[in-house]
């Protein structure tokens, strides 16, 4: 029985556990896999770097596929027996993954390591589920408050994931820390989220479905469906090569620094933390602002190859000095970029199929997610651990170059 009350904070704290347990993976994972010097290093010794950089990108694939897969699943149940059981569900899943991730890491087990993660992708469809709940009790003259909200989850969430990530592995503060510790304290946070969500959330959804169908294949079908809408796909290709580019940053990111600046955990955890703190910086703030004066295609036409220079101008920088006063400009260009590319899929669909429309983006997006990181280790392992973000920099190019033509071919049409 849930204690009645206003369950935004309730769906709110459940995304912005989401991310935190997102941000905590980003300094700990690669020196698991891809630094023999770190004392947190698991595999057997004498194995390749090489080796480690594709074992990492199969961990990253693992957990998008598992999310391609089942989240539109979990959104359809959702809509069949109500948010809250799916909710609870869900973030029961996410406790699981991350106490069967510290597991794997304490007995050195790789292939639980794998399972635990793709277990998470499967089984974790908290913001999917929290963003139709969301949706439920949203009126019309709140929905940008309270999508809003999302934003903020989310840019608080990388901020404080990848900072406690960093220091609960850090063995100078505490000395039985390990790298197990930040998975059995995300795991402990979810725990608190599920109860938190099976006592004072109300349940949201007052129209469900019972004899709702579920889609099992509605990931692909709404891949394939993407591909026959002609006035969004457009929008979707340039979507999903800007999410390819920068699922391959964000996969070799810490590989990167770790090679070439010899960050520590600690130091991995305050870059993305800075990182995390402009991203809240732009989404609070700049993003409104720029949408008073410039539209979003004039926005995404600039944003999308910022993304890809700034990228690039990370590969190239010489010094950390450097390196941090590139960050702005690059949290700048990717929330500019997102937002807008958002606005503009949504702007593009009738209202009546709005639903429908960012439903299919979301897939777009997951895909996106899923193919390159396994390619990012491929290529880090064939070449250097600074391949993956030259990938990442020109495909965010790219997608910049095609979604200009498209904006080009549209004023020659109406002309």
């Amino acid at each position: 029985m849930s204690k009645k009350g206003s369950p935004l904070f309730t769906l709110f704290f459940t995304i912005f556990l989401d991310m935190v347990g997102v941000g905590i993976l980003l300094p700990v994972m690669p020196v698991l896999l891809t630094d023999p010097t770190s004392p947190h290093y698991i595999l057997p010794f004498g194995t390749s770097v090489k080796t480690g950089y594709l074992l990492l990108g199969v961990l990253f694939t693992l957990f998008s596929l598992g999310q391609f897969l089942a989240a539109p699943i979990i959104g359809q149940f959702s809509d069949k027996w109500g948010r809250k059981k799916l909710l609870a569900f869900s973030v029961f899943g996410t406790a699981l993954g991350h106490f069967l991730f510290a597991v794997g890491i304490f007995i050195g087990n790789v292939p639980l390591l794998f399972f635990s993660r793709f277990f998470a992708g499967v089984t974790g469809g908290n913001i999917v589920v929290a963003q139709a709940a969301i949706a439920d009790i949203t009126t019309p003259e709140n929905r940008a408050k309270n999508f809003g909200l999302i934003g903020a989850a989310f840019g608080l969430g990388f901020i404080l994931g990848p900072f406690i990530g960093g220091k609960l592995t850090d063995t100078t503060l505490v000395s039985w820390f390990s790298a197990s510790t930040p998975f059995l304290f995300a795991a402990l946070l979810s725990l608190i989220n599920v109860v938190q969500v099976l006592y004072y959330l109300s349940e949201t959804n007052v129209h469900t479905v019972k004899e709702k169908k579920i889609e099992w294949g509605k990931s692909l079908s709404n891949i394939i469906h993407a591909l026959k809408m002609p006035r969004v796909r457009p929008l979707y290709l340039t979507n999903f090569i800007f999410q390819a580019g920068f699922s391959f940053y964000m996969t070799f990111a810490a590989v990167y620094l770790l090679y070439k600046f010899h960050f520590t955990q600690g130091e991995l955890g305050n870059y993305f933390a800075f990182v995390g703190i402009w991203i809240v910086v732009t989404q609070g703030f700049i993003t409104r602002k720029v949408a008073e004066y410039v539209s979003e295609a004039k926005v995404v036409q600039n944003s999308v190859i910022a993304v890809g220079l700034c990228i690039l101008a990370v590969v190239l920088v010489p010094t950390t000095t450097l390196l941090y006063a590139v960050v702005p400009f690059f949290a700048i260009a990717v929330g500019l970029s997102q937002s807008n590319m958002t606005a503009l899929i949504s702007r593009s669909a009738a209202s009546g199929v709005q639903g429908e429309v960012l439903g299919i983006n979301g897939s777009v997006m997951a895909l996106a997610q899923a193919i390159p990181p396994i390619l990012s280790g491929a290529a880090a392992g064939l070449f250097e651990p600074e391949a993956p973000l030259i990938i990442a920099a020109t495909l965010a190019v790219i997608a910049g170059l095609y979604f200009n033509n498209h904006l080009r071919n549209l004023k020659l049409a109406h002309s």
